[in-house]
């Protein structure tokens, strides 16, 4: 007897239209993008080609565990909890990913010329989307972060050995209904509103 379904196996592959996708920030779930969303009809920008790492997506719980007499945990209180992604942007040539990791006003196009401000301030609020398509499993799962902030900019290395990128930390904040995140996993050929649900379903979230 089989122990699992190998179409449950799922590997990370970014989408052909892009695996990063970022738009202003909204602040109504109700309009947030779902799976069927056609995400550049929505305003949302693709961020270029990504470290081949892909992104890593990290749930950290910070608890304390509350013991009695003689050492037994008796109570476990959870402190603090984030979810937080990290990516490298590989096109440091492309002006839409120079807004991101420096902020939109600090960025000027002119012509052929980009200018980039190099200052201390705030990154901006985004909505981010993540797009995978695992062709063999046919699933495609599309990652929303309704509120996120680069939070953490890494290291600009300039040599001939290498592509000149920048990995960077996004922090994802709760919603209007409390959540930091929402997964949705379809398959492609599935007929919108068959297998999305809201993101007002609990069952959905990543709180």
């Amino acid at each position: 007897m089989a122990l699992g379904n190998t179409q449950d196996v799922l590997v990370g592959i970014p989408d052909s239209s892009g695996g990063l996708w970022v738009g202003d920030l909204i602040t109504d779930t109700a309009s947030l993008p779902d799976a069927s969303t056609d995400l550049e009809a929505a305003g949302f920008v693709p961020a270029g080609f990504i470290g081949e790492d892909g992104v890593t997506e990290a749930n950290e719980r910070d608890t304390d565990k509350i013991k009695a007499w003689g050492g037994d945990t008796v109570r476990v209180i959870q402190n603090d909890h984030t979810v937080t992604y990290s990516f490298t942007f590989l096109e440091l040539g492309n002006a839409e990913v120079l807004k991101l990791i420096y902020g939109d006003e600090n960025v000027e196009v002119s012509g052929d010329q980009i200018l980039v401000k190099k200052n201390s301030d705030i990154l901006p609020h985004k909505t981010w989307v993540i797009e995978v398509f695992d062709r063999g499993a046919d699933r495609k799962i599309r990652l929303v972060v309704p509120d996120g902030q680069i939070t953490e900019t890494g290291d600009r290395n300039f040599t001939h050995s290498d592509v000149i990128s920048m990995e960077v930390t996004i922090e994802a904040f709760v919603d209007a209904d409390g959540n930091k995140g929402y997964e949705y996993q379809v398959k492609p050929d599935a007929k919108p509103g068959n297998s999305t649900p809201s993101p007002e379903d609990p069952g959905n979230s990543e709180g």
